[in-house]
């Protein structure tokens, strides 16, 4: 016995050992790779820093349950984690009782007290945008995450990188691995981004072949000639590639929805390309003689004319697009927050969020410049703002319309353009789908459980359900009762005790793949950025930004008179 004690004692120290070396040499060899992976990115994003876990055990204790799925809030509920994936959800009492806790799961590593908070699946973002600081917007990668985050978006659906889907590709492993702090991305990479033009119906062909085999997980067009159009959608199909478009107006004669739907498209993003299918009278868009498509005042005041041009709401056309819509299992990502400024500029230049969340270089991006897209706002008029609020409307009761008929609808923001800011940007579009019809259930089922089944990712992600990977966010406010109340700026309410009004809301805690980010420590870093960009810039950190174009002094590189 003493000898087979020894023995049995032996190989135990052995298998430990090889185990320990085993690991040791999987964490080196994961570093090892990430250092290559950061490499191929000029170390353009730093190495993860934020964020606790994951953890053996983690339990979230005593919140109200908002599941993705619509049905309404439920609970007190304990909900467990072991590692990276929701293991048990425990209703455990009732509201406005004492809870027993003799009818709660065991006591884990690490606990978060949500008692009177709401917890819900992360956000998904269906259409953004990771842009950088050498182009156009001027902003890292850090500070865009870090704001998404802090919003509780744990997913987005990248759809152009002006540096390229292999960028985008890298801070999708690196945010895989959780080596960044960064949601889950899936890259929809841009058709047209080659160094060479497709002509032909076989480059275009070639095209959908690479983005396959460099791993992307969709395509995103603008339009194309029909010919490259329909081989580039039945090559996506073929591969089992999903599709979405932005149904550009240089293409949409030949290429609005029903045209696209009917070659394959799985989704459209904004909504060129649906009014345009709902003509009656007309095939072209009623532009002026002095249009000019790449003068961007005159594309986006012309585009809020277009929808009381189409077929009115219930006729036999308006009617007949939805159904071949619904038929298709078409999707439609609306963006309705990246045209707010359209109807409202003074509303969207005068957010508060902008005074200590935007960078003056995004700001300066901002401001009306013709050689910047969506920087539109050279002479905008009330007449342009009044058209675009009709504009919604109609767009709005199409929208709504279509979801109600069982038509899928995400949630997506197109944020860094025309003073929608990353974040922020995607709570307002919440409140537009809450405008145009959607009960507040139905905007978070939008955000989550439909934006998980056009990502084809509905199995680990969307709703909070056992088995599911842990993408959660607490929340101090009811944001069924008000969902400006996810802003990371909070929410102005009186307290009626003290009779002082008091900012309450915003993310708690966002938690991504099983690890806990605290969403307000995340902003507070965001701000900071913001205040340090303002002090090199020689931007009084006192007073808000302006609309006008501030004067510099070219020797000393600061502003003349501070904006």
């Amino acid at each position: 016995m003493t000898l087979l004690s020894k023995a049995f004692a032996s190989f135990m120290l052995t298998v430990i050992a090889t185990t320990i070396i085993l690991t040791i040499s999987a964490r080196l060899s994961a570093a090892t790779s990430n250092e290559k992976l950061f490499k191929q990115i000029n170390d353009e994003v730093p190495k993860r820093t934020e964020g606790e876990g994951t953890y053996d055990r983690l339990v979230i204790r005593g919140g109200y349950v908002v599941d993705g799925t619509g049905a309404p809030p439920y609970g007190p509920t304990d909900i467990v984690i072991e590692q990276n994936r929701i293991t048990q959800i425990k209703v455990v009492g009732f509201p406005g009782l004492p809870i027993e806790d003799n009818n709660r799961p065991e006591k884990g590593s690490r606990e978060i007290d949500a008692h009177g908070k709401y917890i819900l699946p992360g956000f998904i973002d269906a259409h953004s945008h990771i842009h950088n600081v050498n182009d156009g917007q001027k902003v890292s990668p850090e500070y865009i995450f870090k704001l998404w985050l802090g919003h509780g978006i744990t997913t987005v659906r990248e759809v152009y990188d002006d540096r390229g889907e292999d960028r985008t590709l890298v801070l999708k492993e690196l945010s895989q691995r959780n080596a960044i702090t960064a949601p889950r991305i899936s890259v929809f990479p841009f058709f047209g981004a080659v160094k060479d033009p497709i002509t032909t119906p076989e480059q275009a062909r070639k095209r959908v072949e690479s983005l396959k085999s460099k791993g992307a997980d969709g395509i995103k067009f603008m339009g194309a000639k029909e010919d490259i159009m329909a081989a580039a959608l039945g090559e996506a199909e073929r591969l089992g590639l999903d599709t979405t478009m932005h149904h550009a107006q240089l293409d949409v004669v030949h290429a609005n929805v029903l045209d696209t739907s009917a070659m394959g498209l799985d989704c459209m993003e904004h909504w060129y390309g649906l009014p345009e299918a709902l003509f009656e009278d007309q095939v072209i868009q009623n532009y002026p003689s002095n249009y000019i498509y790449n003068n961007e005042q005159d594309r986006f005041s012309q585009a809020g004319r277009l929808w009381k041009q189409a077929a009115k709401p219930g006729s036999k056309r308006w009617n007949y697009v939805m159904d071949t819509l619904l038929e298709r299992d078409f999707c439609l990502s609306p963006t309705f927050t990246i045209y707010l400024a359209s109807r409202d500029l003074m509303r969207a230049y005068t957010a508060e969020w902008h005074y200590q969340y935007t960078m003056p270089n995004l700001w300066q991006f901002y401001r009306a410049n013709r050689a910047e897209h969506g920087a539109y706002f050279f002479n905008w008029t009330t007449e342009d703002e009044v058209e675009w609020k009709n504009n919604f409307k109609l767009w709005m009761q199409f929208v709504n319309e279509y979801k109600n008929k069982g038509g899928t609808v995400v949630a997506g923001s197109d944020t860094g353009y025309i003073y929608s800011l990353y974040g922020f940007g995607y709570i307002q579009e919440l409140e537009l789908l809450q405008e145009a019809g959607f009960h507040p259930l139905e905007v978070i089922r939008a955000a989550t459980k439909e934006g998980s089944k056009v990502l084809k990712m509905s199995d680990d992600i969307g709703t909070l359900h056992v088995g599911k990977k842990a993408d959660i966010i607490i929340v101090d406010e009811n944001p069924i009762h008000n969902l400006k109340s996810l802003y990371g700026t909070g929410v102005p309410k009186l307290n009626d005790k003290t009779n002082i009004v008091e900012r309450v809301g915003g993310v708690r805690w966002t938690i991504k793949d099983g690890i806990v980010y605290d969403a307000k420590k995340l902003l507070a870093e965001v701000r900071e950025m913001v205040l340090e960009q303002k002090k090199q810039q020689g931007i009084s950190p006192d007073i808000p930004m302006t609309v006008e174009t501030p004067q510099y002094n070219s020797q000393s590189k600061t502003i003349v008179k501070s904006d």
